[in-house]
């Protein structure tokens, strides 16, 4: 079998029994988890290197919506039919936009994050906070995306099931981004993990 590419030179072949005695692979490596040899074969750097890599990856494809939406909320005040519109969707959309700069400060915060820490020898922390804040990102692009809905629905239509559509398009994000996730992972998940993969 191939060696994983992720696999530094010399590293044992997981799936080979080991001679009685020696120490896991993780264990030879200096890993804190040693005893638990899940997944790869990483130092604590090496796993912060690359879910760093991973968690910007995911953060481009999250910033990119999030500033697409907000630069339409910004633009939207000057627009001809904005004076008209009644007191309810002003304040709709005074929330809206409010949500989307909170969205667009959690899901660019991870850069400067690192900016700030880098070369401090603080990766790992760093790869938890920015975690956190991508996490807050994407309930708060989640909440923008729902009231500008509202929003254009209300606008477009007036019609009376418009707050129904925006709850059922809700709880279809939260499918999608949350709960399928989750579901995934408890139920393909081989026992407890004290760090995430």
């Amino acid at each position: 079998m191939a060696a994983d590419a992720n696999e530094p030179a010399g590293a044992a072949d997981p799936g080979r029994p080991r001679e009685p005695g020696q120490p896991p692979d993780a264990a030879r490596r200096g890993d804190p988890e040693a005893g638990l040899v899940l997944g790869r074969h990483e130092t604590p750097e090496e796993r912060a290197d690359r879910r760093w890599t991973e968690l910007m990856q995911e953060i481009r494809v999250a910033q990119t919506g999030v500033q697409i939406l907000f630069g339409f909320l910004l633009t939207v005040v000057f627009t001809p039919r904005f004076p008209y519109l009644s007191h309810t969707d002003r304040t709709i959309y005074v929330v809206t936009v409010c949500l989307g700069a909170a969205a667009t400060g959690a899901l660019i915060g991870p850069v400067s994050f690192h900016r700030m820490v880098a070369g401090r020898r603080l990766k790992p922390r760093a790869v938890t906070w920015a975690s956190r804040l991508t996490f807050a990102g994407l309930v708060l692009l989640l909440a923008t995306l729902c009231a500008a809905l509202l929003l254009v629905l209300r606008v477009a239509t007036g019609a009376p099931f418009v707050p129904w559509l925006v709850a059922g398009l809700l709880v279809w994000y939260l499918l999608c981004w949350f709960v399928l996730p989750l579901w995934v992972r408890r139920r393909h998940t081989d026992g407890p993990r004290r760090t995430a993969p």
